[in-house]
């Protein structure tokens, strides 16, 4: 009977150890390749910035949103952890993260550059959202509502014509006679529906529906494409019209590239997709002709120049998904495949701290091609390991 015994406990422990194993760190070689490389075992993330002794904000946010998806949460509190003390001063309520963080010029260790940048921001505060939903992590949750009340205090503004609109960053981006610079790739949709349903009374679907408008307005969209940075200027109390950014022209490339991501991320059921993907059929038509992304676009004429990083495909695989074009997004998957077999060995000295950008492009677009995660359409995460797991504390 003790035989039978051990039988029956073998069995029962069996889809115990499955379960366990399904609900660790998801096998994401990409990103545990990144990971091991270039995150510290402090939180801090390396190659996130041209200088290889420097951080960014972005960096940190993007790592943590890719440790969720991992299932990884002892990376997820580390890169958190690390960004919240060394570059919000250990108080978020009262500082955003400084977006860049390295030597100083006094020869310390420290935030080199205080402005914030939002897009950071808003990746970080979702990630701490979403985290605390999946993970059962309250003081994530508590995180997440002080940075967005931040946010909301510091960065939120109610333009004429436009609507609530939230600021790049709190120095820069307003200047005299009412005019404002804004950047379309800072405030994903999908984000924007999660802090709503966080936040009801918030600003959060208002900027939605700014950002729609931004993307899809005519006077600056006229074939299909999106600038890095757009002006709009304030024309009186109640009204206002998008024009040429005078610090950048009206360039579309390392910027803008994601703002045609987060519309392929976006889920279909949200009603601003749509529209949304509709107004961005330049990039579709470029690609159809050329087989290739440029790498940049003079958006109110057109005209594009050079050849986009395999990033930059990455990009754009969600997008032609969506807008129903699966063969060019093929062909767009087959050269991130290329690249990412070549760059993603970390013996090769051409995988250095300079594929950072392609590498957080390509996790995005492979993690959600791969159906590691989805947005659903109250912008919550669908990861993966979800089912498995959640019956787990």
């Amino acid at each position: 009977m003790i035989w039978r015994r051990t039988l029956l406990s073998l069995a029962l422990l069996v889809p115990l150890v499955a379960q366990a194993e399904s609900c660790s760190l998801q096998n994401w070689p990409l990103w545990k390749n990144y990971a091991e490389r270039f995150v510290q075992k402090d939180g801090r993330m390396l190659g996130s910035s041209m200088d290889p002794n420097q951080s960014s904000s972005e960096g940190q946010a993007y790592g943590m949103f890719f440790a969720l998806v991992g299932n990884d949460p002892l990376t997820f509190e580390e890169l958190w952890h690390w960004t919240r003390d060394n570059m919000a001063g250990a108080n978020i309520a009262q500082n955003l993260p400084g977006w860049l963080w390295g030597p100083t010029p006094t020869g310390t260790w420290g935030v080199i550059d205080t402005n914030s940048a939002s897009d950071a921001d808003l990746w970080i505060a979702y990630s701490l959202l979403e985290a605390d939903r999946l993970w059962h992590k309250p003081e994530y949750r508590t995180d997440a509502q002080r940075m967005l009340a931040n946010l909301d205090k510091t960065l939120v503004r109610d333009i004429p014509g436009l609507g609530k609109m939230l600021l790049p960053g709190p120095v820069g981006y307003e200047h005299p006679d009412q005019l404002w610079r804004f950047n379309a790739s800072y405030t994903p949709i999908p984000l924007l529906r999660r802090f709503s349903q966080e936040t009801p009374s918030g600003a959060w679907k208002e900027i939605a529906e700014s950002t729609a408008k931004m993307i899809a307005d005519k006077n600056m969209n006229r074939f299909g494409f999106v600038p890095d940075w757009v002006g709009y200027r304030g024309t009186d109390v109640n009204k206002g019209m998008f024009v040429v950014d005078k610090f950048t022209s009206a360039q579309g490339s390392y910027d803008a590239i994601r703002t045609y991501l987060w519309a392929g991320l976006t889920s279909p059921a949200d009603p601003l997709a749509k529209p949304i993907l509709d107004s961005l059929d330049g990039m579709a038509q470029s690609v159809a002709s050329t087989g290739v992304p440029p790498e940049k676009v003079q958006v109110v004429t057109g005209v594009t120049e050079g050849i986009g990083p395999y990033g930059f495909s990455a990009s754009l695989v969600p997008y032609l998904r969506a807008k129903g074009l699966p063969l060019l997004a093929d062909q767009q998957q087959r050269i991130v495949d290329e690249a990412i077999a070549h760059y993603s060995n970390p013996a090769d000295p051409a995988y250095s701290q300079h594929q950072y950008y392609h590498v957080m492009l390509s996790l995005f677009s492979l993690g959600w091609s791969e159906k590691r995660y989805q947005f659903n359409k109250d912008g919550t995460l669908k990861v993966s390991w979800e089912a498995p797991c959640a019956s787990k504390p």
